[in-house]
């Protein structure tokens, strides 16, 4: 693909540009963006949220919220490559919905791809106007790389809706969220990729309790969730009852589709200024560890516009998604190292007394979600292996046992 704007792009950008200098500060050279978003105090985190919803509103009054998604559901009814220059110019200024990544990254266009239309109705305007958060209830104590293990089970409640009970864990931002996309078993005598279902779940109803996860950053950004008796209504399945898995898949490869179009939090920019900053820019091992930076940089940016071009043609992001995630999560990694290694000694501290009120330290500390959220680096190197490269599928003994035969299961 052409990587240079069209005449068409250029004048778009241009118009992006111009509606965010009249809506939001630019971002300064003075410190590493989101420096002072470190404050692990839940007070802080909710000024976050209220920032994130603020903005969000301020898109989506201006036309700017979901650029890919249909008019008809709230969206500009633009292009992808529209939307990845919105992104490349929104990342010069002081702007920030990155509490609402769930909610657009991945629930907003499965619903498109699988919802009915009373949902889509319902639920997409409110995503894009900042009125409804969402998280992701996946994960289970038991089922995480092998999330079809899940054991969280929905029964029939006798007049078409369901009871839900039981546990999921690490999930983002449960504790502010208005609503979650929940995967539950409601057939135990299928296999255990059959027999799931996919709900949409108000996460005030009764029976729900989320409690905190300290991480080892001293921030609790995660959560399990303990559901009792938690009722749902039949209106919010959505696809077919016991098709949830594939439901699924359109949501994991959009939110590996989205945590890989993401960056490590810092820019190569500020990399070197924090080289120059402590006096380290004419040191060779740095100056080599930030043109390995730069490079994978650049490798994270081609391969996002490699997904970016299959969405441009109409196909659901594939298995590209997975080697742009694990690709991304490599360059966190390593990034982390190089943080600290540019820092020396000095990295051993923290908060006031680290620089840049240690939000280096904090990076270093984060990285690891990003190579376990969305599948882990072991998953994707799986996908990769059996879905691009051909190779042989690791053997799998309980792809047709009933699941309640499985052992450990009931």
């Amino acid at each position: 693909m052409d990587f240079d704007d069209t005449s068409e792009e250029a004048a778009f950008r241009t118009e992006v540009r111009t509606w965010l200098e009249q809506h939001a500060p630019v971002r300064t050279s003075d410190g590493p963006r989101g420096a002072r978003a470190t404050s692990l105090s839940g007070e802080a985190e909710l000024e976050h949220v209220a920032r994130c919803r603020a903005w969000q509103r301020t898109l989506f009054d201006g036309g700017w919220a979901g650029i890919t998604w249909p008019r008809a559901y709230g969206g500009r009814g633009g292009t992808p490559m529209q939307q990845v220059i919105f992104n490349q110019e929104q990342a010069r200024f002081e702007a920030d919905s990155g509490t609402f990544t769930v909610a657009i990254g991945m629930v907003g266009p499965t619903l498109i791809a699988r919802g009915s239309e009373e949902q889509k109705e319902r639920y997409l305007a409110k995503i894009l106007s900042g009125e409804e958060i969402w998280c992701q209830l996946f994960s289970e104590p038991g089922a995480g790389s092998d999330l079809a293990g899940l054991g969280t089970r929905a029964a029939s409640d006798g007049g078409g809706g369901w009871i839900v009970n039981g546990q999921k864990v690490w999930t983002s931002g449960a504790h502010y969220s208005d609503y979650a996309i929940l995967l539950a078993r409601t057939d135990p005598d299928q296999p255990k990729h059959r027999g799931i279902t996919y709900f949409l779940l108000d996460m005030r109803t009764p029976g729900i309790e989320v409690r905190p996860l300290r991480q080892i950053t001293g921030a609790a950004h995660f959560n399990e969730v303990f559901l009792t008796d938690v009722h749902i209504p039949a209106g919010n399945v959505v696809g077919e009852v016991g098709g949830g898995w594939g439901v699924a898949v359109t949501t994991l490869a959009n939110e590996r589709t989205a945590i890989g179009g993401g960056t490590s939090g810092v820019s190569f920019t500020e990399l070197a200024g924090l080289a120059r900053q402590l006096g380290r820019e004419d040191d060779p091992v740095v100056r080599q560890g930030l043109a390995a930076a730069y490079t994978r940089l650049q490798l994270v940016r081609y391969l996002g516009l490699r997904v970016q071009t299959a969405l441009s043609r109409g196909l659901p992001p594939g298995p590209e998604s997975s080697v742009l995630k694990l690709a991304y999560s490599r360059h966190v990694a390593e990034t982390g190292s190089l943080m600290m290694a540019i820092e020396g000694s000095v990295g051993m501290l923290s908060s006031g007394d680290a620089p840049d009120d240690g939000f280096w330290q904090q990076q270093f500390l984060g990285q690891w979600g990003v190579s376990i959220g969305g599948g882990t680096d072991q998953i994707q190197r799986n996908v990769i292996g059996e879905r691009v490269l051909g190779l042989p599928g690791e053997p799998r003994t309980d792809k047709t046992m009933a699941f309640r035969e499985l052992a450990g299961k009931s």
